[in-house]
């Protein structure tokens, strides 16, 4: 009584949250040890006697970081950890895991173990609370506490700046004894401030990482656990409910199952929720109505309690003390709920690989057996007890979903699905998330007298579980059929009852039968008796978490005219519920439209579905689907037929309960099979026989038509006899009319593409296409705009795409571009020169060979060195391959002299001036200098040279103190890097740089092919592609950038150059792709903090954002005819795409409080916002040059979102995304940096699923990415 006085006290003293005194003792009065004020400390181990058990591990000792967070073994170095994802590479306990701080007196972080008797009392108060049918005997020996008062986020601080004022406090306890242990977090109210913190790398980039809290296992010696991670939350909106909701009753409480003596593959999370007071719908799910409540067995021990004492219910363990449930004050808030959990699933080899799947619910914590006690009485005939084939949980909870637990019951084992999900427990999905199913449909129906067949023809349905809503379309039936579907609505109802909204104390069909069951639906039709039998058979969960399904449909219809319309109305159908299945009948009218005609009809439905249940369960008898909208449609264009319905379920309430049911709705009724019931007033009906039969005297007998002549089947038809009809099948050559008694000749199928019947537009404009049913579709040509029955010529000069010395020409479909006299060049680039022809050597050069001339070819093109009067150099080296050779006048291999790569070339030509040329460290050094206007700041690096011009050993960044060795090219030797105040010893190098032509030092040529560009920091990286891909093997530096912190990254693909912005530097530079091409800077001024960079390969232009001065720019790609394109309405601009061919730019800006996605041609006009609607840091922005799509990646939302250009067509590749900074399209994937992964990560744009990741060997944050081709997308046409 103390444990629930103490807990009692904390939660009726506010009533909505937790508040300070919530807080379990803490501080110096009650023995605590503080952490010593600082930005990474950790405390000494702490001994802990007993151990408890942690994560199937005795924990001997326990561990306090600055950074929220509790472990079994000493931290790493916080850059290995504080702003990545789950899992850890260690055990973790965090509460609240962020880059904290508390130096300079910016608050305590308290920590003790205690087994004093009032602490141990709330604790256990609060652990009854959330697991109240589970812990009724545990009592707690010892807590561990950790509690961290008033700390703040990492700052990095100058004289300009104040240390913020937003602090955080919370606590974490750990309490168990020798069997069990429990994990405690308390939020008090007003106690999280701040949400996230700012990764130290960010530099002057405006970003911050949510805190992460939840629990991983980390590395052991089991490697199947190795990865094995839970996290409750993520998210900001998930953080902001942490003291606000609870899976205990008590506001900002939440509890955890973490150790066991028994097998315990994962956190278990309490189950008592608390719900808002201003919920939105009186019956709107919260996020642990389903929990780890163990469910359906524990219906058993409610029922129970009203009857006997708890000793009785428990007379091993005496009696449970009293729990918070049914006495936290209503209108608390809802539950917060577990956001995902996640495993990496050991491989053949025994490696470790993560999975990833397009919908959060494929990641897993395992699985967990669980022993509850149970009604002994409960439903003898079921199960018999067997002691020796009895099945257990560790033997069998593999059949279990990933996102449910498994329970030992006395005569077997049942799954139950987690918090956040719901189903069967066999298989669950994510509570309030949008599902898909996907099946076939196949069928044999008499339309009027028509027979039709159809096979394997698609079904999809689109669930919103939010709301109950349900779309299902069945495309390719062929008519007549597809019509007298319409008023078949109980074909789309079976999802309306799976997947309706759930009032309280009631459960929609996936919840009962899962993702496999069988429904067998029986519907005839009044007044002329037509009966249908419809089979659907789910068959479990696919890809994704697609439910597959088939369904097959035979019997007769009734024929519908075109230009029919269905109406039906709102309805309610009440469902009877045993354990393994469920049946329903009912009597519905629709109305037939047809222009102002309205005939209203009927039909009676029974169906039963059937299932493999949980004996154990305690489902309830009846319960009533409400139908609140009702559609029924038949596209006649696109040929699909369309059901939709809104639904909920809930009580059947006890009016219904105790209605009687006509005989002819429940069959009950005695009717032979071949007669019809009919219903009469009350309970009265009549036994009818159907059309196609007639009385006997004693029952129903078929009438046989064809033999006694009542068919009106017509020439060229066979007549077939059937139980209570007929049909009429036609000869061979024929086929039936629409009316199914008179046959027509076949005709041969035209192709109206072929025959010249289509109406597009002249080929030379528009191509014409044949959809399914044989209809034409017309689509104008690329350089052609309209609606491909009329197309009209795209005027690309317009857009001014030519040099400013060239002329546009605009041509049908296409355009050219043409330098004027005097200028030479393709038109796209012009530069004034002499308009003498070329020299051999020169044209070479433009037009390049396949391979050098000799003996011994080479591919990859050779590209002839000229001189500075167009002559071949006498020396010609291979750019590729390190082959050299001497050449004559005419650039022909002289015989002899081919040297192999990296021996000394040849001697060639007369010998020239003595002057020895710049070497590598001194060109690098000339270009830096250049580069910082000559003299450079005392942060920023330069390289030395000796006095011949090598890179002395020992290279030193400015005064900062760090110091390295070099190799004699000048790359920084692993592992040499010192801190200040101490010098590597460094070996001089020997080897001098060669003397032929070589790239820089710092740069690595790539190969031919596509391949992505991404920047880490310092450095732009190279990761080649083979499709789609990721060669990570074949990953390297390909520029290093000291000093420099590149964001923004882009391609021009003319003249093979990367142009990249710096916010260290305050540039924005470039850097031909070409072997020994040196970084240029081309703008260097007026910059605060450039982001997003954009090239315009078309228009030889660049596009960029600057988030410090909210600008939006344009230039040149030499930095000339620069001018501001936007410097209002702008807050924080990243992202920037442009289309090129149709000159229009984009860019994001994310506004907290306003976030947006804005566009405007490339000239700045017509500026207006796209997206301002269910978006939150917009971070990543592309444009696909090919699918003609603008994508984003949302580190707010965590969703990769597609739309397009004109915003319309909106919808969700991925929605479970990390923390994306950047992102690229390129054929049929997307590829994006990723904080929290510090990697690219690839998602495949159809299925949205994860299909691979790179996480370079270096760990840094990754910023801009963009893919490289080996050609201009979408220049000409």
């Amino acid at each position: 009584m103390r444990a629930l006085a103490a807990v009692l006290a904390a939660a009726l003293a506010v009533g909505a949250a937790l508040p300070r005194p919530g807080l379990l003792p803490h501080g110096p009065a009650r023995g605590d040890a503080r952490l010593r004020p600082g930005d990474d400390e950790s405390s000494p181990g702490v001994p802990l006697r007993p151990a408890p058990r942690l994560y199937g591990r005795a924990a001997r000792r326990l561990y306090v970081g600055t950074n929220g967070v509790i472990s079994t073994q000493d931290f790493p170095r916080e850059t290995q950890y504080v702003d990545d994802d789950f899992p850890t590479d260690f055990p973790v306990i965090a509460p609240f895991l962020a880059d904290l701080d508390t130096s300079g007196d910016r608050g305590n972080i308290y920590y003790r173990q205690d087994n004093s008797p009032d602490v141990l009392d709330q604790t256990v108060g609060y652990i009854q609370a959330g697991f109240p049918h589970t812990t009724g005997s545990f009592l707690p020996t010892n807590a561990f506490i950790a509690t961290w008062e008033d700390v703040g986020a990492y700052q990095e601080l100058s004289q300009d700046t104040e240390p913020s004022r937003k602090l955080n406090t919370f606590q974490a306890v750990i309490a168990y004894n020798d069997e069990d242990t429990y994990a405690i977090f308390l939020y008090p109210e007003g106690g999280l401030q701040f949400l996230g913190t700012r990764p130290k790398e960010s530099y002057n980039v405006q970003l911050e990482l949510p805190a992460r809290v939840g629990f991983s296992w980390g590395d052991g010696d089991d490697p199947k656990r190795d990865g094995l991670f839970h996290s409750l939350a993520s998210s900001e909106p998930a953080l902001r409910n942490l003291e606000r909701e609870s899976n205990t009753g008590v506001p900002g409480v939440w509890v955890f199952h973490v150790g066991s003596v028994a097998p315990l593959e994962h956190v278990e999370p309490g189950a008592v929720p608390v719900r808002h007071a201003s919920s939105s719908a009186d019956y709107t799910r919260t996020l642990y109505s389903r929990a780890d409540h163990y469910s359906r067995a524990d219906h058993t021990s409610m029922e129970l309690l009203a009857q006997h004492s708890s000793d009785t219910l428990h007379p091993d363990h005496g009696p449970r003390a009293p729990t918070l449930q049914g006495i936290v004050p209503k209108g608390l808030p809802a539950s917060l709920g577990q956001e995902q959990s996640r495993r990496l699933h050991p491989s053949v080899d025994g490696s470790a690989q993560r999975s990833y799947s397009a919908n959060p619910s494929s990641y897993s914590s395992g699985h967990h057996g669980v022993g509850v006690e149970e009604d002994v009485h409960f439903n003898p005939d079921v199960f018999t007890y067997s002691a020796a084939s009895r099945e257990t949980c560790a033997q069998h909870h593999e059949r279990c979903s990933p996102h449910a637990f498994c329970t030992d019951y006395a005569t077997g084992v049942c799954c139950h699905c987690r918090a956040t999900y719901y189903g069967n427990g066999r298989q669950c999905l994510p509570e309030g998330a949008v599902h898909r199913l996907n099946g076939k449909v196949s069928g044999s129906l008499t339309v009027g007298r028509a027979s039709v067949r159809f096979q394997d023809v698609d079904l999809h349905a689109y669930i919103v579980g939010s709301d109950g809503r349900t779309y299902t379309a069945i495309s390719g039936v062929p008519q007549p059929a597809a019509r007298a579907l319409l008023p078949l609505l109980p074909i789309g109802g079976l999802f309306a009852w799976l997947f309706a909204l759930e009032e309280p104390s009631s459960e929609n069909g996936f919840s009962i039968t899962g993702a496999e069951f069988t429904q067998n639906l029986e519907v005839t039709f009044y007044p002329g008796e037509e009966t249908v039998h419809i089979t659907q058979t789910a068959e479990g969960l696919g890809a994704d978490n697609y439910l597959s399904l088939k369904t097959h449909i035979q019997g007769q219809v009734p024929f519908l005219q075109e230009n029919t319309t269905v109406h039906i109305a709102p309805y309610k159908e009440l469902y009877h519920y045993s354990s393994s299945a469920v049946t329903s009948s009912a009597q519905r009218e629709y109305v037939l439209v047809s222009g102002t005609a309205n005939q209203t009809l009927s039909y009676r439905l029974r169906q039963n579905i059937t299932f493999a249940g949980c004996p154990h369960t305690r489902l309830l008898a009846r319960q009533r689907l409400s139908v609140a909208r009702a559609f029924t449609l038949y596209d006649s264009q696109e040929h699909v037929l369309r059901y939709a319905l809104a639904a909920h379920i809930g009580s059947a309430g006890d009016n219904a309960e105790n209605s009687p049911v006509n005989p002819c709705h429940d069959s009950t009724h005695t009717c032979e099979a071949t007669a019809r019931c009919q219903p009469g007033t009350g309970m009265e009906y009549t036994c009818e026989c159907a059309a196609g039969y007639h009385s006997d005297g004693r029952g129903c007998r078929d009438v046989d038509e064809c033999a006694e002549g009542l068919s009106q089947c017509g020439p060229f038809t066979v007549c077939l006899n059937g139980p209570g009809s007929y049909r009429c099948e036609c000869h061979s050559g024929y086929r039936l009319s629409e009316d199914g008694q008179r046959c027509v000749l076949l005709a041969p199928a035209s192709n109206p593409c072929e025959d010249g019947s289509h109406p597009c537009a002249p080929g030379d404009r528009a191509r014409c296409l044949i959809r399914a049913g044989g209809q034409p579709a017309c689509e104008c040509l690329p350089g052609y705009t309209g609606d491909g029955i009329s197309c009209s010529d795209v005027d690309e000069c317009a857009e001014n795409p030519c040099h400013p010395a060239a002329v546009c020409y605009n041509t049908q479909g296409s355009f050219s571009c043409r330098c004027h006299p005097g200028y030479e060049g393709d038109g796209f680039q012009c530069s004034h020169g002499s308009t003498q022809r070329l020299t051999p050597c020169q044209h070479e050069r433009l037009y390049p060979r396949e391979v050098p001339p000799g003996p011994s070819p080479v591919s990859n093109g050779h590209v002839p060195q000229c001189d500075e009067e167009g002559r071949y150099r006498p020396l010609q080296c291979h750019s590729s391959t390190g082959h050299c050779w001497c050449v004559d006048a005419a650039g022909q291999e002289i015989a002899g002299t081919r040297t192999a790569p990296g021996s000394t070339p040849p001697r060639c030509g007369t010998p020239g001036s003595t002057e020895r040329p710049p070497t590598m460290c001194e060109r690098w050094r000339q270009s830096l200098l250049e580069h910082y206007g000559g003299s450079p700041r005392s942060d920023q690096y330069v390289p030395q040279c000796d006095v011949e011009g090598n890179f002395t050993p020992l290279q030193c960044h400015g005064d900062s103190g760090y110091c390295w060795c070099v190799d004699e090219s000048g790359r920084e030797i692993q592992g040499t890097r010192s801190e200040p105040g101490s010098t590597p010893p460094c070996l001089p190098s020997v080897a001098p740089p060669s003397v032929r032509p070589s790239p820089r030092p710092d740069v690595s040529p790539p190969a031919t092919g596509t391949f992505l560009l991404y920047a880490q920091g310092q450095q732009i990286g190279y990761l080649p592609l083979n499709g789609t891909h990721l060669q990570k093997e074949a990953a390297k530096t390909l520029l290093s950038l000291h000093g420099s912190i590149v964001v923004g990254i882009d391609y021009d693909c003319r003249e093979k150059t990367i142009y990249w912005t710096d916010v260290a530097g305050r540039t924005i530079s470039r850097a031909s792709l070409e072997p020994g091409a040196e970084p240029e800077t081309i703008i260097n001024s007026g910059l605060i903090s450039p982001e997003g960079l954009a090239v315009d390969h078309l228009r030889r232009a660049m596009f960029w954002t600057d988030s410090g001065l909210d600008k939006i720019e344009r230039a040149r790609l030499d930095g000339s005819e620069r001018r501001v394109l936007f410097d209002t309405d702008l807050v924080n601009p990243r992202a920037i795409a442009v289309d090129p061919v149709r000159g229009n730019l984009y860019w994001t800006d994310w506004n907290r409080e306003a976030p947006k996605i804005e566009t405007s041609t490339v000239n700045g006009a017509n500026r207006r916002v796209l997206v301002n609607k269910d978006i939150g840091l917009p971070n990543g922005l592309t444009f696909d040059p090919f699918s003609k799509l603008l994508c984003w990646a949302d580190a707010g939302t965590k969703h990769l979102e597609c739309t397009f250009p004109d915003g319309t067509g909106r919808r969700v590749i991925q929605n479970n995304l990390n923390y994306p900074f950047s992102i690229i399209s390129y054929a049929n994937h997307f590829y994006h940096t990723d904080w929290r992964r510090d990697g690219v990560i690839a998602v495949d744009k159809e299925t949205g699923s994860f299909t691979d990741e790179y996480l370079p060997e270096q760990r840094s944050h990754l910023y801009g990415i963009t893919a490289v081709y080996p050609y201009c997308p979408g220049a000409r046409k």
